[in-house]
């Protein structure tokens, strides 16, 4: 079997979670095949280094994904091309998007429906790109993978998709430590902490991360810690600084763009808490980022995350600051209830591993390659 992985999508520093779960699945995808399965990767001319160079073949797409237009390009036109070129069996498609025509079976992964959800998510012409390439893709891949059942349900009650053509393959624990720690003295003076507690969220500042109703909750609680909204900068954190302004927290909060793996080692060592109060997630990798690593945490009871924190968080209402503040200033007082909690939260983010997304993927091909030979059986002969 010849795989062709569809990662034009992938800009590094740019794609968040889907990076890094096109980073962690390569390896292990390549790990648990079968012998004699042979991967090539097709990139853009921005994907930089990573896995597609060290242990796949690579082709590059000749387009600039920063240009909308061009990545349509590149996937729709030129990436079928090259893919019958080099032979491909089958084309995984990444990033919830895919090529809708080619002599060979096809795979995509849709981890979430935001477009549908919370239309405000995207603009221009990544809004229209969803719009039109989501559906387009669910409609003419052979399978469909998903994050969660709760993706699955939007696929089907949004998009209706066919519920026996759609795989429920969870993904693996985010990022486990790439770097040693920067010391507890060198994160507080770099971000001002002084010797207070410090509650961390990780997230772009986009407006279903939810963070305004997060700064509401720290502005209730009687003892405030700091809080580190740590995340890539969008037009939107401006509103949400005026926002702490307002609320007379502007002092309790700092705001870093992204931090160097040194840093964010560091202040996972040091923080109190981590506190997720999104709107809408397909996954929510960062709960188990925090879990992984003993930190107790906080997070929304919407879309997919019930799924991924299991009774291992606490989970509060993400429309209700009140609710946030509740679970906060619980997570903010040492004691057996919270020691239970790391506990559980170690245990609970165990069960996801890149191994188990692997075999679950590879479980899809088999699948899909078993439909379309299904297909053709049926196609009269011309």
């Amino acid at each position: 079997m010849h795989v062709g992985l569809n990662l034009i999508f992938l800009v590094p520093g740019e794609t968040g979670g889907m990076e890094v779960a096109a980073r962690e699945t390569i390896p292990a995808l390549v790990a648990a095949a079968p012998p004699g399965t042979r991967f090539t990767a097709f990139v853009n001319r921005d994907a930089g280094p990573g896995p597609w160079d060290e242990l796949i073949e690579k082709i590059v797409v000749p387009v600039r994904v920063a240009n909308r237009l061009q990545w349509v390009r590149g996937e729709q036109q030129l990436l079928p091309r090259l893919a019958m070129g080099a032979g491909v069996d089958l084309v995984h498609s990444l990033a919830s998007t895919a090529p809708a025509w080619g002599r060979f079976t096809r795979v995509v992964t849709v981890h979430d429906l935001i477009y549908r959800h919370l239309p405000g998510a995207h603009h221009g012409m990544r809004s229209l790109a969803m719009r039109v390439l989501v559906p387009l893709a669910v409609r003419r891949s052979d399978r469909v993978i998903v994050d969660s059942e709760a993706t699955k349900r939007d696929l089907v009650e949004l998009l209706r998709a066919l519920p026996e053509r759609i795989d429920v393959v969870p993904l693996g624990i985010g990022a486990l430590q790439r770097a040693d720690p920067l010391p507890e003295r060198d994160v507080r003076a770099r971000f001002g902490l002084g010797d207070r507690s410090v509650l961390l969220s990780l997230s772009a500042k986009r407006e279903h991360k939810n963070l305004g109703a997060l700064l509401e909750a720290l502005a209730a609680l009687p003892s405030r810690p700091v809080l580190i909204l740590a995340g890539y900068p969008t037009p939107h954190e401006r509103e949400l600084r005026l926002r702490a302004q307002a609320l007379g927290i502007a002092d309790d909060v700092r705001w870093p763009g992204w931090l160097t793996p040194s840093e964010l080692e560091g202040l996972w060592r040091l923080t109190s808490a981590f506190v997720f109060p999104s709107l809408y997630e397909g996954f929510g990798l960062p709960v188990l980022e925090a879990m992984a690593r003993g930190v107790p945490v906080a997070c929304s009871n919407a879309s997919s995350l019930p799924e991924v924190a299991g009774e291992a968080a606490l989970m509060f209402d993400p429309r209700d600051p009140r609710s946030i503040a509740v679970a906060l200033e619980r997570l903010l007082h040492p004691g057996p209830e919270i020691e239970a909690l790391k506990a559980a939260g170690v245990a609970r983010a165990a069960q996801f591993t890149w191994q188990r997304t692997a075999s679950g993927t590879l479980a899809s091909y088999a699948r899909a390659l078993e439909y379309g030979r299904w297909a053709q059986r049926r196609t009269p002969a011309a």
